[in-house]
């Protein structure tokens, strides 16, 4: 059990009516999305082609603060606000698509931003899935 589980587990209130395994799912693919992009562009500062992924470097940091942000708001569930969460979850997919689409370019030449497109659409797809959950 993950502590992103754990912690839900253990929270003494109710969830506010949110599917506890799509905010469980979301929140870890938050964490993990954060984490794969701040690697990304840190792996493409490295590249000789530096240049040419400056962009894919300011999409990656974009994406992470975004992700990182959007798993902080999820994991904090006292006086839950369903309009800033679905706001938030808004930001994080689009940011997460944006990123994706741009890490692939590069995939094919960068290892790191094939890998960081799919996690990319996993994060964005698990903020549409409990996007679509919240009614």
């Amino acid at each position: 059990m993950t502590v992103a589980a754990q912690m839900l587990e253990t929270f003494p209130a109710d969830l506010g009516g949110i599917d506890r395994q799509k905010l469980l799912a979301c929140i870890e693919a938050c964490v993990e999305c954060g984490q794969a992009c701040t690697a990304c562009a840190d792996a493409d500062l490295s590249e000789e082609t530096v240049a040419h992924l400056r962009t894919c470097i300011r999409s990656c940091l974009d994406c992470a603060d975004v992700c990182e942000a959007t798993g902080r708001v999820l994991s904090r569930r006292t006086a839950y606000d369903a309009t800033v969460t679905r706001a938030v979850l808004e930001a994080c997919a689009t940011t997460c698509r944006a990123c994706g689409d741009e890490c692939e370019r590069h995939a094919q030449m960068h290892e790191h931003c094939r890998i960081c497109a799919e996690v990319c659409r996993r994060c964005e797809q698990a903020c549409r899935d409990l996007l679509g959950s919240l009614g």
